[in-house]
């Protein structure tokens, strides 16, 4: 059987592949894969040693990251961290980067906490989705997220601010560093790119103030890095929505139905083999690649897996869901978006570590 370049190298890095064919393969990375390593070290030396400088906001910066390519969870670990804050009463805006919108490269505020300005297509679906579920959030985009944050501090006066995905972006000065690590993978094979999932090598970990365990079985302890906190946190679907409103439909109602699952995101497996967990039938699955665009051609290719693989409605992520809403095609009126809850263990502890950065509400 063939197997698709992406999804092997997928494989590979991730560690799950450990025949000889496969150790060649890393063979043959390992030498880019070590000029990878050594700038990426070189970079953080710089930074770390104040030869390339960081630029500060006058607001306390929470970063939330990852060390590795591929989804850990950070957008609904964002959305849950935002929640808190909020309903402690902060005024709390996300910097984000806005990937994949046509806005990408340019300083937009996408929500002021009460308006949403900006659709999926021009801000990206990531910023879309916290800006549309989180009541009350702040979100703006740039490449440049310290631009970003000027911007947000002229329009909205936030009091914390919250950098998504910002591991990597060392010239932003950050108040609490938080690492997400998948508890399934949580460094892939060990190797940094193009050899394995590492963005930078793994003794970047120590840059961490505190790491988050992603995707646990509930229950779990963590110790990740002496002497600094770590938390636990377990994601769960548990209901789900017609993409074009209504009332959310607990997922064990959904049993009985053949469903088509599609998804554009890091992990779509994670998610097709959640849902058939949940006992739903899915007769069909459709990965597509991270961020993907809904465009009438790929619209045509889930109308044709359904009626080829006699589903009676599509189901997919909220991340996928943000993208549909506003198509008119027939897709839209079968499809369901599956939500997902996210808790965190102890998750008062991560509040007071929150609470300490900011100034008594």
């Amino acid at each position: 059987m063939n197997i698709p370049v992406l999804t092997y190298w997928r494989e590979l890095a991730n560690g799950t592949r450990s025949a000889t064919t496969d150790q060649l393969a890393i063979l043959l990375l390992a030498p880019f894969a070590q000029v990878y390593s050594f700038i990426q070290r070189l970079r953080a030396g710089l930074y770390r040693s104040g030869i390339m400088t960081t630029n500060r906001l006058p607001r306390p910066v929470v970063s939330i990251g990852n060390i590795t390519v591929g989804g850990t969870g950070k957008t609904p670990i964002t959305a849950f961290i935002a929640r808190m804050l909020i309903k402690q009463g902060y005024r709390v805006a996300v910097l984000s980067r806005g990937y994949g919108g046509s806005l990408e490269g340019q300083c937009v505020v996408v929500s002021d906490g009460v308006t949403v300005m900006s659709g999926p297509e021009e801000c990206g679906d990531e910023p879309y989705l916290l800006a549309s579920t989180v009541p009350g959030l702040m979100v703006v985009i740039g490449t440049d997220r310290y631009a970003a944050g000027q911007l947000a501090m002229q329009q909205l006066a936030p009091d914390i601010f919250l950098l998504d995905d910002g591991f990597q972006h060392l010239r932003f000065w950050r108040d609490l560093n938080i690492l997400l690590l998948d508890y399934s993978r949580p460094l892939g094979n060990g190797w940094v790119l193009p050899a394995g999932l590492l963005r930078e090598p793994a003794t970047a970990i120590r840059r961490a103030n505190m790491t988050i365990m992603t995707r646990c079985p509930e229950g779990t302890s963590i110790a990740m890095i002496p002497g600094k906190p770590a938390f636990a946190a377990s994601h769960r679907l548990v209901d789900a929505l017609w993409l074009q409103g209504g009332e959310p439909v607990p997922l064990p109602a959904l049993r009985g139905h053949k469903f088509l699952a599609f998804a554009g995101i890091a992990q779509p497996d994670s998610f097709f083999s959640e849902l058939q967990d949940k006992g739903l039938t899915i007769v069909r699955t459709l990965p597509f690649p991270d961020h993907a665009d809904y465009d009438h051609a790929r619209l045509e290719e889930i109308a044709a897996a359904m009626q080829n693989s006699g589903a009676e409605y599509a189901i997919t992520t909220e991340k996928d869901g943000v993208k549909l809403k506003r198509l008119t095609h027939g897709i839209a009126a079968v499809t369901y978006v599956a939500r997902l809850e996210i808790k965190i263990e102890r998750s008062a502890d991560l509040l007071v570590l929150l609470r300490n950065l900011l100034p008594k509400n």
